[in-house]
Parts: structure tokens; C-alpha cells; sequence
């Protein structure tokens, strides 16, 4: 198809698709983890946080692509997890900085959002690294700017091309890379979102509300749910596991059958979405094109009532807890953890809110947001522990109105150093001096276990290994986590130690633990050995001497 100019419906119709198609290989994204650790989540990472801003443009396909690029830049900021989706949110900020103003955009208007998204992106990062996510959005905006094309369906055709090129590049760029033998994860992403942008233009893709709203997300009034009239009952999904080249057919096969239709196929998949009467005739004829896969279906008109009877809908707006009209403390804390035990300790040493998330779940700028706003403190502390979630809680800080300091704390253990050093006597900047000066004083080690074959800085690592960790980077490679931990600690002790602080995981026995416990603690009898049950998962051990 040619188009010359797109329209905000066109664009709509772009973004979705490409949040479609993130969400579809956010697996594999997350496989391309350099680190065979049980945390890559760069893909789950990027697809919440574009899910989050497509969430925010629904119903939008008729307004203008200035207002689309708006909604959805703010969706992202709120929505963004971890550092790939705190850059994708940014690089949305900057196209629709590009973008401001317009009705629909010519290829070269299309290519200067492109190319202000890439600002956008570098600005966002403290020490911008080549061979990420941030080398892709440079690529596909130089791409742009520097194209000829007036159509913008081969302008996109383009942009992918050159940003494949681009990213099949990255691991002569980051030698962590070349031999993990992978692409960079990040930039994966921005590929499959920019790919889902051109096949919606190519193809003519066309969505309705209907087709990616998460039930119960949206608010509707009383009046609108009891009026409605459900003429096809079952929302039917599935992927057709066959040649893609047969989507169109089947597409025409089953239009009589319902409505909200979309059939889209690429490679050796077809991904179908239809409202239907019968979702057991539509099934039936999709089989006979190849295997049925992810088969989710949902009965409208029974979640209709539901909502009804349960007063799902209702025209008062909804409550959400406020901060009590007092006087404000002077100072509140918030922190990131998980695990029971972990969660605990911070409750206990006076952290007000206890976020929970950590390696595999990081928390969005939205959630950080929440708990900022529900504090009555005249300033606010926030303990990321943990390097991905630091630049979320910066975001968070930056459109929050209250005084907000984020400590960059990378681990728990620095966490949990960092509110036992706090001073509420102290004036704010000096204990922001401080508890950033704490950080230094702790090292960190974790155990965990390998989740595929690799090699890194020279150690062969098979699946299944169990790793030692020291600030992040591999040390020991074994078999008993107990002889790992053991050794970890040899390395992280030295003439100034004092203390060495054990956080057991949720996988461990209690009887070894203690064992392990008293073992160290003959090992190291001139130092304060502390050890609790921290209930966390994927890390056996998570541990710290200072």
C-alpha cells in the first residue's frame, strides 16, 4: 500500500500493532540476556511499558496524530519499567515532540519525530553505551532523515532494514555481546516495535477499541453497560501455527462469522482476534490451515452481567486512598524489595512504603508515583535496590512536585545500609550526602543459577551451575550453593571487615542454612555474622560484608 501522508488513525493503527508484536516475542527479547542469570526481562520490561501507553490512547483512532502521540508518550513515561523501558518511554516523549502540532505527517515529518525521539533517547542516558537500544533509534532516525522515500510504507520498509543492519552489528560494539553470542536485547525490542509499525501501514492493518482493551481497565458509566448490546458473544483469540501466506484467505473464510476481526500473519504464525457467536466453527476452519496455539476464549455477555450484578460500574468516580490533611513529617522512605523477610526488615527499620518488585519484576514509574503521592513528608527518599529500577525512580522524582531524592542504591544489602545510616536529625542534603557516600562502604554478593549454557570472562558455564555474583559480575562458577556462598565471602572479606549480613531465598532449608550459618561464623569468629530468612526467589543467597 502507498501512503504520503498518515492520519492519527493510521498512526493509532501503527502502534497498537507494534505493541501486538512486542508482546508476541517478549520472550525471546528476554532471552537475548546477556547474563545467564534467572532475571532477563528487557522484553517483558519494554512491552509493559508499551502496553501501558497503547492502554492510554484507546479509542483515540479519530483524533489527530499530535493528540495519539501526546496520550501515548505520557502513557509510557507512567507506565516505563526498568532502564529499556524508561528509554523507550523517552524516545516516545521525543517523537511526539516532533510530531507536536500535527494533523498527519508527511514521510519527512514522520522522520524528524524519528530523529527527536533519538535526541530524546541520548539525553535521557547519563553515559549513552553504543551497541544498545540507543545505537538502533540512531540508526533507524538517521535512516529517516537521510530517505528519499515519500511513501511512508517504504520508509518504514527502510528504517527496519538499515536498523536490522545496525543491530546484527551490535556485538562488535560490546564485547559481552560477542560471546554471549547474542544481539543487543533493547535494541531487539525497538526493532520488533518499529517492524510492527510498518506492517500495520503495509498491510492495512485496522483495530477497533475492542481489540486490545484489557478487560476491566476502563471505566464505563452504569448507563453505558446496562444499554449495551452484545450482538457476537465470545471474544475469541489463537495463533494459527501455519504458512502466513494463507491469512488473507482465511480472513475472508470467517468475516461472516462475527465482528472485530483482525487476521494478521507474518513468518509461520497467524495471530487472530474475532467476536463471534461461534467460536467452535471459526476454530474448526483454522485448524485445517495448521496447529492452534494460545486459544483464549471469553464469554461477553457473562462477564457483562457479572459486572452489573457486582457493581463493577457505577457513575461515582472512583476513591483512591489521599493523604490525611495534617502536618507533614519531615522525612519518609520508600524502598524496593522482594521477599517476606526482605520486605520486613525495611518495614522494621521505618521504611513507610515497601514496593514489591526486584530482578524480575520491576515496578513503573507509576507505581514509584503512587507511593510518592500517598507520603505526607516534606521530603522523600527512595531506595531502588536494584540498578534497573534507578532510572524509573528518577522519572518518578522528575514530574513529581514534592521533594523527592532518589539514592541509587543497587542491591538490598545497600538498601537496607543506607536507612540504618540515616540520621533524622540530619538537614536533607547532608543525609543525601551521606546515605549516597554509604553505598561505597558495602559489598555485595549473591548466589543464583545459570539458566543456559554460555561463557563469560573466560568461565564455561553450563545450564543449571550454580553462580556466585560479586557487585553483579560473575566470580564462581559450582554445584552446591553452600560451597559457592562460602567462597563468595572469602573474596568480599578483608582486614577491614566487621560484619557479614546473610539473606537466605525462599529454595533454601532452613537446617543448612543454619549449619552454613555456624560454619562461617567459626570461619570468621572475630566478625558479626548476621543471618535471616529474606524469603527472596531466584537467589539463593543474597549477601553483603561491610
Amino acid at each position: 500500500m502507498e501512503y504520503t501522508k498518515i492520519n492519527g488513525k493510521h498512526f493509532y493503527n501503527m502502534v497498537v500493532n507494534a505493541s501486538n508484536r512486542l508482546e508476541e516475542e517478549s520472550d525471546f527479547v528476554n532471552s537475548l540476556n546477556v547474563f545467564p542469570v534467572p532475571d532477563g526481562d528487557t522484553g517483558t520490561n519494554m512491552s509493559m511499558t508499551f502496553k501501558a501507553a497503547v492502554r492510554e490512547i484507546e479509542g483515540m483512532q479519530n483524533s489527530t496524530v499530535a493528540e495519539i502521540s501526546k496520550k501515548l508518550a505520557k502513557g509510557a513515561l507512567m507506565g516505563a519499567r526498568g532502564n529499556s523501558g524508561v528509554i523507550l518511554s523517552q524516545i516516545l516523549r521525543g517523537i511526539s515532540k516532533g510530531l507536536e502540532d500535527k494533523e498527519e505527517v508527511t514521510s519527512k515529518e514522520f522522520a524528524h519525530g524519528l530523529e527527536e525521539g533519538c535526541k530524546a533517547a541520548y539525553k535521557a542516558v547519563m553515559r549513552p553505551t553504543e551497541g544498545t537500544i540507543l545505537t538502533i533509534i540512531r540508526a533507524a532516525a538517521e535512516t529517516a532523515v537521510k530517505s528519499n522515500k515519500e511513501n511512508i510504507v517504504e520508509l518504514m520498509e527502510e528504517v527496519c532494514v538499515e536498523s536490522k543492519i545496525m543491530l546484527d552489528k551490535t556485538p562488535e560494539m560490546l564485547p559481552a555481546l560477542k560471546k554471549a553470542r547474542v544481539v543487543d536485547s533493547g535494541g531487539m525490542g525497538l526493532l520488533i516495535i518499529l517492524k510492527g509499525m510498518e506492517q500495520a501501514l503495509e498491510e492495512g492493518v485496522d483495530f477497533t477499541i475492542q481489540d486490545f482493551k484489557s478487560k476491566g481497565e476502563s471505566k464505563v458509566s452504569k448507563g453505558n453497560v446496562e444499554e449495551c448490546d452484545i450482538k457476537f458473544g465470545y471474544c475469541t483469540e489463537f495463533i494459527i501455527l501455519g504458512d502466513a501466506s494463507y491469512a488473507n484467505q482465511f480472513k475472508n473464510s470467517i468475516e461472516s462469522l462475527g465482528d472485530s476481526m483482525i487476521v494478521v500473519g507474518y513468518d509461520d504464525v497467524i495471530k487472530v482476534h474475532i467476536h463471534t457467536n461461534d467460536p467452535g466453527e471459526v476454530l474448526s476452519r483454522a485448524v485445517k490451515i495448521g496447529e492452534l496455539s494460545k486459544i483464549k476464549i471469553d464469554n461477553m455477555r457473562e462477564e457483562h452481567r457479572s459486572l452489573i450484578m457486582d457493581g463493577a460500574y457505577n457513575n461515582e468516580e472512583e476513591t483512591v486512598d489521599t493523604v490525611e490533611d495534617n502536618e507533614p513529617k519531615k522525612y519518609a522512605f520508600i524502598a524496593v524489595a522482594m521477599g517476606e523477610g526482605i520486605k520486613n526488615i525495611f518495614k522494621d527499620l521505618g521504611v513507610d512504603y515497601v514496593i514489591e518488585g526486584g530482578q524480575t519484576m520491576n515496578p513503573s514509574t507509576e507505581d514509584i508515583m503512587k507511593c510518592i503521592e500517598s507520603l505526607n513528608a516534606e521530603h522523600i527518599f527512595v531506595l531502588p535496590n536494584n540498578k534497573n529500577i534507578v532510572m524509573a525512580a528518577n522519572q518518578a522524582a522528575e514530574i513529581s512536585d514534592k521533594d523527592v531524592r532518589v539514592i541509587p542504591t543497587k542491591t538490598i544489602p545497600q538498601g537496607i545500609t543506607c536507612i540504618t545510616m540515616f540520621n533524622p536529625e540530619n538537614e536533607v542534603s547532608e543525609n543525601e550526602k551521606e546515605l549516597k557516600e554509604a553505598i561505597d562502604m558495602v559489598k555485595t554478593g549473591s548466589v543464583t543459577y545459570a539458566v543456559r549454557d554460555t561463557e563469560v570472562d573466560g568461565k564455561e558455564i553450563k545450564e543449571g551451575n550454580i553462580l556466585g555474583l560479586l557487585e553483579g559480575k560473575i566470580k564462581e562458577v559450582g554445584e552446591d550453593k553452600f560451597n559457592v556462598a562460602e567462597t563468595l565471602i572469602e573474596k568480599m572479606v578483608d582486614e577491614d571487615s566487621e560484619l557479614i549480613t546473610i539473606l537466605y531465598g525462599k529454595d533454601c532449608n532452613d537446617e543448612e542454612v543454619e549449619e552454613f550459618k555456624e560454619k562461617i561464623e567459626e570461619k570468621y569468629s572475630d566478625l558479626d555474622i548476621q543471618c535471616y530468612k529474606g524469603e527472596q526467589p531466584l537467589y539463593y543467597f543474597i549477601m553483603s560484608v561491610e
